[in-house]
């Protein structure tokens, strides 16, 4: 089916409003000059520069840090709790536990990032420490709004499963917990992914919720890009987008490689089996 002209004009323009200031910061990021609207001629030195700036290396050091530690962590609590909400038996409870989940998606960041603040600073106060705010409340901040979007990952992928499998599996001699690892995991695996990839992004991508639960001595990349606006924003930032701009691509592009593979092994495999049945 061809697209009509109006749907052609529609789809560019989309495309240019949303590619278009990431080609602008491609290009001046490449600026010998210092100036934001007029291309001087193409330069590395911006790129030369970013790597002399150590406090932004240490951001994005403490960024990476922080992105891993709280996907993973996240991940493994969400699985947990999404195997824990669908073997509830009781409908009103699971319904319940659904609804609290929504709760952090739904709230707002600021009144997410304000409160978990307050709490850190009065367990703090209680129990005399010296500060209140440090990598550990930053964490388990960022474990607290990542955790609900694994559960929704993970979820769809259990309820979609076959239940007759793990059954099976342990009539054919696994134990409960092996009958899980060895066929429930590899089944929803996908979620389990999407999930990890998705807290990743989010936690490296947050700035309202670390703002106010971050402490002197930790600073996340967001965090130091929204202190140097406070005075400008030297084109070094823009190849530092630059560069997280590529990588992401690249991991993209990957990723949809791999799908690419395995969606065709499993057509190859399909197609064998109809051939020997036949």
């Amino acid at each position: 089916m061809k697209m009509k002209p109006i749907a052609k004009v529609y789809t560019a323009l989309l495309m240019l409003f949303l590619f278009a200031p990431i080609a602008i910061l491609i290009v001046f990021s490449f600026n010998s000059a210092k100036s934001l609207s007029v291309f001087s001629g193409f330069s590395l030195h911006w790129y030369q520069e970013l790597l002399r700036d150590s406090e932004t290396l240490d951001a994005v050091r403490n960024t990476l840090v922080l992105a891993v530690s709280a996907s993973v962590i996240s991940t493994l609590m969400g699985t947990a709790a999404a195997v824990g909400i669908y073997r509830l038996r009781s409908r009103y409870l699971r319904a319940a536990l659904d609804t609290v989940t929504n709760i952090p998606m739904i709230n707002p960041d600021i009144i997410t990032g304000i409160s978990l603040m307050l709490m850190f600073v009065f367990v703090g106060r209680f129990f005399g420490a010296a500060t209140s705010l440090n990598f550990g409340t930053m964490l388990i901040s960022h474990i607290t709004f990542c955790l609900p979007y694994v559960i929704l990952q993970v979820l769809p992928k259990l309820q979609q499963m076959d239940h007759a499998l793990p059954e099976a599996a342990m009539d054919l001699g696994c134990t409960p917990l092996k009958a899980f690892f060895k066929v429930e995991v590899p089944e929803i695996m996908p979620g389990i992914v999407t999930g990890l990839i998705m807290a990743f992004t989010l936690s490296l991508d947050d700035f309202v919720i670390s703002y106010f639960t971050s402490g002197n001595g930790f600073q996340t990349l967001p965090i130091r890009i929204y202190n140097m606006t406070k005075k400008t924003v030297t084109p070094k930032m823009y190849a530092l987008a630059t560069l997280i701009f590529f990588v992401i691509l690249a991991m993209l592009l990957i990723t949809n490689l791999m799908d690419a593979n395995t969606a065709t092994d499993v057509q190859d495999a399909k197609r064998r089996r109809n051939t020997g049945t036949q």
